[in-house]
C-alpha cells in the first residue's frame, strides 16, 4: 500500500466514530448544558415556556426523536433504491401513539401555578382565562378554583356589531354562565367592572364586594343599587362616570351606603345638582375621593359649587377633581365666615381644556385649610396669579402644574413671578410645568435658579420639567440639569429662545444629559 493511502486509511480510522456510538444534535447538547445529568433537577416542557423543578423527573425522549428522526431519513432512502442493490434492514418498531402526558399537570407544585396564575389575572384579569385554564387538568382546575385569584373581574356582554339574533344568543350564554360563575367563584369579589351592562347582577353573591363601576350603562334602576347596598356590606366606592343612571338611584344608594363611602366617581350633567345636594347634607361624611368630570357631550352650563358647605359636608376629603368641568364657587355673600377647609386634602385638580372662572379668590376659598396639599393641577386656568399662589398655606407642595395648552395666544398674561413659586416650594417640588406661560427670559432664569441654592445643600427633588412654548435661555436650562441630577423629564418644544434641533421633549437621564452637552457647547457661539 503507498504511504499517502495508509496515512489517509489511518486519518479516517482515528476520525470515525467508536461503533455503538451515536451523533449528538444540537438539541441534545443544550439539553445536556441547561441541565447535567445527576444535578438533581429536570426540564419540564410546555407549549410556550420551559420549567426547571427538582427531582430526577421522567426519562427524556430524546431517544425516540432520534429514532423518528432516522427513521424518516433512511425509509425513503430504502424506497428510491433498487430492489437488487437495497440492504435489508430492520423495519423500526412502531412507536406508540403519544397523547398527552397525563402526569404533566400534577408534577407543577400547586403553589407555582397560583403565581403563575396570578401574574396572568393581574395582567389581563380572571376571565376568560381562568375558565379555560380549569379544563386543563385536575390540577390546574384546582388553581384557577382559587378565590383569591377572583379580586378583580370585568364582565362585558357581545360585541354590538353583532346580529340582534346571535347577540342574543351569546348574551344568554353568558348569563347562564354567571349564574355558575358567582356563587362559586365570587365570593371573594372585591371589584367589579361592568361595561354596556343592561342586566340584573345578582349580589348576594358578591358579599366582599368594594368597589364597583359601571362603564356606558344604561337602564340601571334605583331599586337595583339599593339592593346592591344592602347586600354588599363592604361596599365603599362607585364609579358611575360615562353611564346613563338617574339622579334618584345614586341619591338612594348614597342615603344607604352613605356612612361607609370613600371614593365616588361621577359625570356631570344636568342631575349632578341631586346629587351633590345630598353630599353637602353630610351622607357621605367619610368620602376621601370626589371626581366630577364631563361626558362626550361637553355641557355649557356652568356648575354653581358651594365651596363652604362642601368642606362642611366632606370633611375628610383627600382628592377633589373636577376635570375639564365649567365651575365656579356660588356666591359667598356679604358677611359670612369662612369655611372650615379641606384639612386632609392631597390633591386638587380644577384642569381644563378651555379658559375657566377659577380665580385667586376661588382657590383660596378652596385651599385656606389645607396645609397637606402635595398635588395641584391648575391647567387650563389663566386667572390663576403666581401671587395667589404664593399665599396658600401648603408648605410641602411636590406637583405643580400651570400649563396653557393652546389658549395663550389669546389672553395677557403674567410676565413675572415665577420665582415666588420655585422659591417656595423648591425643597419639596418634584414636578414643575410652566408651558404656555408668559414669563420674560430673566424672571425664569431667577425662578429655576433656585433650584441651584436648596436649603441644607440637597440635591433637589425636581425630577419633571414642562417649559414648552416659554422663553426660556440655553443658560437657564443647562443650569436646571446641572442643579438636578434627579432629572428624567425635560420638555422644551417651541422654545424660541433655544437653538435648533434642541426644541423636542427629553426623556430619562441619558437623553437630559444629552441635552445639557449640546447646549454648553452651544453656548459660547451664542454669545
Amino acid at each position: 500500500m503507498a504511504p499517502g493511502a495508509a496515512r489517509r486509511a489511518r486519518r479516517r480510522v482515528r476520525g470515525a466514530p467508536p461503533a455503538g456510538a451515536r451523533a449528538r444534535s444540537a438539541e441534545d447538547w443544550w439539553w445536556d448544558r441547561l441541565v447535567p445529568r445527576g444535578s438533581g433537577y429536570h426540564l419540564l416542557q410546555s407549549d410556550s415556556m420551559l420549567l426547571l423543578l427538582p427531582g430526577p423527573g421522567p426519562a427524556r425522549p430524546r431517544a425516540q426523536r432520534r429514532a423518528a428522526r432516522r427513521a424518516q431519513r433512511l425509509l425513503p432512502a430504502a424506497a428510491r433504491a433498487p430492489a437488487a442493490k437495497a440492504r435489508p434492514r430492520a423495519a423500526p418498531a412502531p412507536e406508540p401513539p403519544r397523547g398527552p402526558d397525563p402526569g404533566w399537570g400534577d408534577r407543577i407544585p400547586l403553589e407555582i401555578l397560583l403565581q403563575i396564575f396570578g401574574l396572568l389575572v393581574a395582567a389581563e384579569g380572571p376571565m376568560p382565562f381562568l375558565g379555560r385554564a380549569a379544563r386543563v387538568c385536575r390540577r390546574w382546575h384546582e388553581a384557577a378554583s382559587q378565590p383569591a385569584l377572583w379580586h378583580t373581574v370585568t364582565l362585558s356582554p357581545p360585541l354590538a356589531g353583532r346580529p340582534a339574533k346571535s347577540g342574543a344568543k351569546a348574551e344568554k350564554k353568558l348569563l347562564a354562565s354567571l349564574e355558575w360563575l358567582m356563587p362559586s367563584r365570587f365570593s371573594q369579589l372585591q371589584r367589579l367592572t361592568l361595561i354596556h351592562w343592561k342586566s340584573q347582577l345578582v349580589s348576594e353573591c358578591c358579599p366582599r364586594l368594594t368597589f364597583l363601576k359601571l362603564s356606558d350603562c344604561h337602564g340601571v334602576t334605583p331599586d337595583t343599587l339599593v339592593m346592591l347596598a344592602k347586600a354588599c356590606s363592604q361596599l365603599h366606592s362607585l364609579d358611575i362616570q360615562h353611564s346613563m343612571v338617574e339622579s334618584t338611584a345614586v341619591v338612594n344608594f348614597l342615603e344607604e351606603a352613605g356612612p361607609r363611602m370613600r371614593k365616588l366617581w361621577l359625570t356631570y350633567s344636568s342631575q349632578t345638582t341631586a346629587i351633590l345636594g345630598a353630599l353637602l347634607g353630610s351622607c357621605c361624611p367619610r368620602l376621601q375621593v370626589l371626581e366630577v368630570s364631563t361626558g362626550i357631550s361637553r355641557n355649557s352650563t356652568p356648575l354653581q359649587l358651594p365651596v363652604e358647605a362642601l368642606q362642611k359636608g366632606c370633611p375628610q376629603l383627600q382628592v377633589l377633581r373636577l376635570l375639564n368641568l365649567m365651575w365656579l364657587p356660588k356666591p359667598a355673600g356679604r358677611v359670612v365666615a369662612p369655611g372650615p377647609g379641606f384639612p386632609s386634602l392631597e390633591e386638587l385638580c380644577l384642569a381644563g381644556s378651555t379658559c375657566n372662572f377659577v380665580s385667586d379668590e376661588a382657590l383660596g376659598r378652596l385651599l385656606h385649610g389645607s396645609p397637606s396639599l402635595r398635588l395641584l393641577d391648575l391647567r387650563g386656568c389663566a386667572r390663576i396669579t403666581p401671587a395667589g399662589l404664593c399665599d396658600l398655606p401648603c408648605q410641602e407642595l411636590q406637583q405643580l402644574h400651570l400649563g396653557l395648552y393652546g389658549m395663550s395666544d389669546r389672553l395677557t398674561l403674567a410676565k413675572e413671578g415665577s420665582h415666588l413659586l420655585t422659591h417656595k416650594w423648591r425643597h419639596s417640588l418634584r414636578e414643575l410645568d410652566l408651558s404656555g406661560q408668559g414669563f420674560s427670559e430673566k424672571d425664569l432664569e431667577q425662578a429655576l435658579a433656585a433650584f441651584s441654592a436648596t436649603p441644607g445643600g440637597s440635591p433637589p427633588a425636581l425630577c419633571s420639567v414642562n417649559l414648552r412654548g416659554t422663553r426660556v435661555t440655553p443658560s437657564t436650562v443647562s443650569s436646571v440639569i446641572s442643579s438636578c441630577p434627579g432629572l428624567l423629564y425635560l420638555n422644551l418644544e417651541s422654545c424660541r429662545c433655544l437653538p435648533r434641533g434642541l426644541k423636542r421633549a427629553y426623556r430619562g437621564q441619558e437623553e437630559v444629559q444629552w441635552c445639557l452637552e449640546q447646549l454648553l457647547t452651544s453656548l459660547p457661539s451664542s454669545g
